[in-house]
């Protein structure tokens, strides 16, 4: 039995995972802060479970680790125009909360050989944006807001630490993740909500900005995956493979929610140019597919079930 921290654990990725390591019968500390972001829901349902414990902590200031094979890291600061706004939650628990991990799994006795892998749930932003191509796992960082910049500064953390401390580690850097569960805040919830207010959806940019969608129960199956081949001290890209504008992904949910087509003018309200936008993100995810990942997901599909989910239900 596998025995792992999973920080973020309320999360919306962290969640999908969180699920999918219980239902393994591997045993889960779930460690949360309970921001507003956090999902009692969820709370609920991983206390069924008698493989699983809770501890309402923010990672900064977490004090100890049990043995474990893995800290696996969902926490995080996530949303791009918070960090622009006010980028020091993003300071605190993306770079002083990493390094507060990373430092609680130095001090575990290596020669007992109880250090755990520490697993980075990293993003695709740390490379910035892109004309064409795709970014490797090789290519330089060179992140654009705030938000980019401290989950880049964790990524260098841990790869630092490694080498200094000859921690042993996994990064994943995914796409954009959709799915239902999402706070809204993010494009896809926040659309459907305005929706069913009467609001008009707000388009950074006129909707141009290419966006690679990734839903999140593929990443958890790419963090599952890399947990059981074994992976160690590699740095792994995943992708949807889903890539449109973002204009493009709000006149499928507007199609979806009045069930027929419409204009997207009537509906969106272009906002201004948001400050360290990234106009295209793309990655080549090739390394993990060879291990045998592939997104099971499809985008057209699941937006509808997305749409769907929060006409019925209430976002909060």
């Amino acid at each position: 039995m596998k025995i792992l921290y999973v920080t973020g654990c309320l999360g919306f990725i962290g969640s999908y995972f969180t699920r999918k390591a219980l239902d393994r019968g591997w045993y889960v500390y779930g460690v949360d802060k309970q921001t507003y972001a956090a999902s009692d829901e969820c709370l609920m349902e991983f206390l069924s479970y008698n493989n699983f414990t809770f501890l309402k902590e923010d990672i900064k200031n977490l004090k100890h680790l049990y043995d474990c094979d893995y800290v696996v890291n969902f926490a995080a600061e996530s949303h791009v125009d918070n960090s622009i706004v006010n980028s020091d939650e993003f300071i605190n628990s993306n770079i002083l909360g990493v390094k507060n991990l990373l430092d609680l799994v130095r001090f575990k006795n290596k020669n007992a050989g109880s250090r755990p892998v520490f697993f980075q749930i990293s993003t695709d932003e740390v490379y910035g944006d892109l004309d064409t191509g795709y970014h490797k796992e090789s290519d330089l960082l060179k992140p654009s807001n705030p938000y980019s910049a401290s989950k880049a500064a964790a990524d260098m953390l841990i790869t630092a630490w490694a080498r200094t401390y000859e921690l042993d580690y996994v990064m994943l850097r995914p796409t954009n993740n959709y799915g239902i569960g999402q706070y809204p805040e993010k494009l896809i919830p926040i659309a459907v909500k305005s929706l069913k207010r009467g609001r008009k959806i707000s388009l950074h940019n006129q909707g141009t900005p290419i966006r690679n969608w990734l839903h999140a129960d593929d990443t958890a199956e790419a963090a599952i995956l890399l947990i059981e081949k074994g992976s160690k001290n590699e740095i792994f890209n995943v992708a949807g493979g889903y890539e449109q504008t973002n204009a493009d992904t709000v006149r499928k949910i507007l199609h979806h929610y009045h069930g027929e087509e419409v204009r997207l003018s009537d509906f969106v309200n272009p906002s201004d140019e948001r400050d360290g936008q990234d106009m295209r993100y793309a990655l080549d995810d090739s390394k993990l597919r060879a291990l045998g990942w592939a997104p099971k997901k499809n985008f057209d599909e699941e937006i509808v079930k997305i749409v769907d989910y929060y006409k019925d239900n209430f976002i909060w």
